[in-house]
Order: C-alpha cells, then sequence, then structure tokens
C-alpha cells in the first residue's frame, strides 16, 4: 500500500481545521509564553466558551439545511436569561422548575421562527433577523432596562461549579491531581475509541467509503493524546467543570443524531438539494420546522449557561453571540452552501474561536483588532469552501495554465 492510499478517506478540510488549531495553540504559547497553557487558563477557557460550542451544535443543524443561518439566538439568549432571572431572583422559584420553564420557553420561541420559515415560505435570514429585534425588545421589557443579580448557588452550578473530587488527596507524576477528572479522561478515550471502531465497521458493511487501519489509528492516537492532556491539566486545577458535561452530552448526541439517524441524514439531503430531497420523501418542511425549533432549544441551554456564568441577567448579554456560532460552523468546516458540515468541526471552530479570543486578551491585544482578526479568520474559511466547490481559478492561476497550454 503507498503513502497515499494509506491515509484514504481522511476528510482533509476538517483535519486541516484540526491541524490548524494545533498551529493557534503553539503559536499562543510561544508568544503568551506558556500562559495559555496553564491550569487555570484551560479552565477559564472552557468555562468562558462553552456559549459559543453550544450555540454552534444548533446553529449547524441550521446551516446543513441550506446555508440557512439563525440570526436571533444572540437575543434569545437574552431572552432566557432574563426569563431565569425573573422566575429565580424576583418570582424566588425553585431552581430545576425554572430551568424547566425556561427550556419550554426557548422551544416556543423556536417553533415560533420555524412556523414562519416552513409553513409560511419567510427567508430564514428576514424571519430571524425579525426575532432578533423581537426578542432583545422583550428582553428589554421584562427587565425594563435592569440588571438582576445574584443567582443562587444552585443555580450558578450550571457554569461555575466544578464536579466533587472521589479522594482527597491523589497524585500523579509527582503533583496533587484530582482523582475523578483523570477517570473522566481515560473513559473519554475510551469512548471515543470504541465509537470510531464501530462507526468505521458500520461504514465498511454497508459499504461506505472508510478510513484505513493506519489513517484511523494515527487519528485515534492524535485525538486521545490531545484528551488526556486536557484532562491531566484540568486535574491540576480544580478538576471537571460541570459544564464541560453538558457540552460532552450536546457534542455526543447531535454527533449520533447527524450521523446515525434517518432525520439527521435528512438534513444534509435538504443542504445537497432540497428538490430532490422533496421528490425522494423527505419531509423538507417538518425538517426545516424542527431545525429552528432546535435551535430555539439550544439558545434557551446557551442562555442558561450564559447568564449562571455572569451571575446575572443583563438586557445586553449576547450581543454578536449569533456572529460567534456561525463562524464556528463555517471555520469548522461547514459549507456555506449547506449539506456538509459535521458537529466535531463546528467544535473544533469553537475552540479556534476560543483560543484566538483568549490568545490576544493575555497579550493585551485590543478588543477591535480581535474583532479584525476573527473576520479575516472566518472570511478565509468560507473562500476555501467556495473556491474548493466552484473551482475557481484565480486570475493568475489561469495565466499561467493557459501558458502552458499555448506552449504545449
Amino acid at each position: 500500500m503507498n503513502k497515499k492510499s494509506a491515509f484514504k478517506g481522511v476528510d482533509l478540510k476538517r483535519f486541516g481545521m484540526l491541524i490548524a488549531l494545533v498551529i493557534i495553540i503553539v503559536l499562543f504559547t510561544i508568544l503568551t509564553k506558556g500562559l495559555i497553557l496553564k491550569p487555570m487558563n484551560i479552565g477559564n477557557l472552557i468555562n468562558q466558551n462553552s456559549y459559543v460550542v453550544i450555540l454552534a451544535v444548533g446553529m449547524l443543524l441550521c446551516i446543513l439545511t441550506g446555508g440557512n443561518i439563525d440570526l436571533s439566538v444572540g437575543s434569545v439568549v437574552a431572552l432566557i436569561g432574563a426569563c431565569a432571572g425573573t422566575f429565580i431572583i424576583t418570582l424566588g422559584w425553585n431552581v430545576y422548575l425554572s430551568i424547566g420553564l425556561c427550556l419550554l420557553i426557548g422551544i416556543a420561541v423556536g417553533a415560533w421562527q420555524g412556523f414562519w420559515i416552513a409553513y409560511v415560505g419567510i427567508p430564514p435570514f428576514i424571519t430571524t433577523l425579525s426575532g432578533m429585534l423581537v426578542f432583545r425588545g422583550i428582553t428589554l421589557l421584562i427587565l425594563n432596562g435592569l440588571t438582576l443579580a445574584p443567582f443562587p448557588d444552585a443555580y450558578q452550578q450550571l457554569s461555575t461549579g466544578f464536579l466533587p473530587d472521589l479522594v482527597e488527596s491523589f497524585t500523579l507524576f509527582g503533583g496533587k491531581s484530582n482523582l475523578l477528572c483523570i477517570i473522566v479522561g481515560v473513559l473519554a478515550v475510551v469512548v471515543f475509541c470504541v465509537a470510531q471502531l464501530m462507526n468505521n465497521a458500520n461504514r465498511k458493511r454497508k459499504g461506505y467509503e472508510c478510513e484505513t487501519p493506519a489513517a484511523m489509528a494515527v487519528k485515534m492516537i492524535v485525538v486521545s493524546a490531545v484528551v488526556l492532556w486536557v484532562f491531566y491539566t484540568l486535574a491540576q486545577y480544580r478538576g471537571v467543570p460541570t459544564v464541560l458535561i453538558i457540552l460532552a452530552v450536546l457534542v455526543l448526541v447531535y454527533s449520533f443524531f447527524t450521523q446515525n439517524t434517518v432525520r439527521g441524514r435528512h438534513l444534509y439531503a435538504i443542504g445537497g438539494n432540497m428538490k430532490a430531497a422533496r421528490l425522494s420523501g423527505v419531509r423538507t418542511k417538518q425538517m426545516m420546522f424542527f431545525a429552528y425549533t432546535n435551535m430555539g432549544f439550544i439558545a434557551s441551554v446557551a442562555g442558561l449557561v450564559f447568564a449562571a456564568r455572569l451571575n446575572s441577567a443583563s438586557p445586553v448579554a449576547g450581543q454578536s453571540f449569533e456572529m460567534d456560532a456561525i463562524a464556528s460552523c463555517f471555520i469548522g468546516g461547514a459549507s456555506a452552501y449547506g449539506g456538509t458540515g459535521t458537529v466535531g468541526g463546528a467544535l473544533i471552530g469553537a475552540l479556534i474561536m476560543g483560543v484566538l479570543n483568549n490568545g490576544m486578551s493575555i497579550m493585551g491585544i485590543s478588543s477591535n483588532a480581535q474583532q479584525v482578526v476573527k473576520g479575516l479568520v472566518l472570511l478565509i474559511a468560507v473562500a476555501v469552501d467556495v473556491i474548493g466547490k466552484q473551482q475557481i481559478q484565480l486570475p493568475f492561476l489561469r495565466k499561467r495554465s493557459s501558458n502552458r497550454s499555448v506552449s504545449g
């Protein structure tokens, strides 16, 4: 077997983003003199960017349907935070009852927008732009322009809490570590490796293109090493953040849904060709309704987590969150035309955005310059997708190829 065929079936675009993430981390490690990899900073990085990962998972399902996006998620995050603050702080309701009500409100918001998009036929851009204004206005009305704080400790555990350790003192490699965190890291690696083997065997059984043993082994070794290092680093701080468990559950559930269920494949089919999908029996309207209803649910989860992290319900919360979520999906390999993208890719895109934000903040770079950098990264990621799909030849490439043809 030659070198080219040894890595057949590897998603080069997704792994290109993974390589880019590693390069960015190494670069900021050098520029910040290792501060970005300190255990405390790794924990802060997870807490600070949890909402981006959560929103990116939901946004991916909207993008799969044909490059559609949801511009209202930032306003929905603020609305859910306002509802949580009103229920818990102002009215003194039970924390878990309030969380359940907020999730139902998020689903209702998503269903409202999904109805106009799927069954009335209003373009998603217009519908969600309207939602961005409407839900921000409702947030201001609920809070009357004021900030509600603080939340009780039971609610803050959603974002700022850590799982309790199994033992009081545990040492590893000569330093005190969190035993539960180490165990969770090892279990995560085992689950990932078993899932990869089962998925590859399933694809082979169905006659789909599969990764070669060499390619799969390299991927499993690299990802496992990164996961073990992250959990070992967290174990040197305070252990497993509770928000990391929420992220893991969402990533696993939606990865399984998009890759291994009929409805998940229907989302890809709609993005590939909606008319062909409809003629093939796919209920396109129902799937569009589902995608945006689900986005409302995901935005409500992000709103609850973000309000817990801020320890307040603010009328200005969630501003530009939709841009971070959309950028994460596109940077992670989702196509601007729909039909292409994975939850894992969206996770990588969110991590790239988070590391860029965190690294530049440690270096003292202004927020204005950070916006410029993130905008350029997004443009480059989408440009790669567009050029790859349309096989566009840039002017200097056309000139060179024409010269060759003449000389030939």
